[in-house]
């Protein structure tokens, strides 16, 4: 059952498959108690392997999530809206129903080459920079 209290905060990228699925889970994990917490993409793919294995690392199991389109969150009250890649803040620059719309743009894990270290360490990076900018963002409300 949803708690009313709780803010609703919805994390947007792409694919759903990387950025906003490790914001999800960070948001829950840091703050679950304060926010109610999704994340959906403008052309949803699957939740990838190497962000699974880099949040498994900060204890948070996303390896359940799923991808999901931005079009099962057009009807809800939204307080955040936070659009994690420039493409999905192109795409969806106003989310009907936001009551306020975040934009931070973080690089693309999923871009990254190399071998599968090389590749996972990207993925803390990206990572690392997103707890830390929802622990600035989001500590306070």
């Amino acid at each position: 059952m949803a708690d009313e209290n709780k803010k609703k905060v919805l994390f947007l990228c792409t694919h759903n498959s990387a950025r906003s699925q490790m914001a999800e889970g960070i948001l829950k994990n840091l703050y679950g108690n304060k926010f109610e917490v999704f994340s959906a993409g403008t052309e949803p793919s699957r939740v990838n392997p190497f962000a699974i294995k880099a949040m498994e690392e900060l204890g948070v199991d996303i390896s359940h999530n799923a991808s999901k389109n931005i079009d099962r969150f057009k009807d809800m009250n939204i307080d955040y809206v936070v659009t994690v890649c420039d493409n999905a803040k192109e795409s969806c620059p106003t989310f009907p129903g936001a009551k306020h719309n975040i934009h931070k743009a973080f690089r693309d894990p999923s871009q990254f080459r190399g071998k599968d270290e090389e590749i996972l360490t990207g993925f803390r990076e990206v990572r690392d920079e997103i707890q830390e900018w929802i622990k600035d963002e989001f500590s306070t409300y």
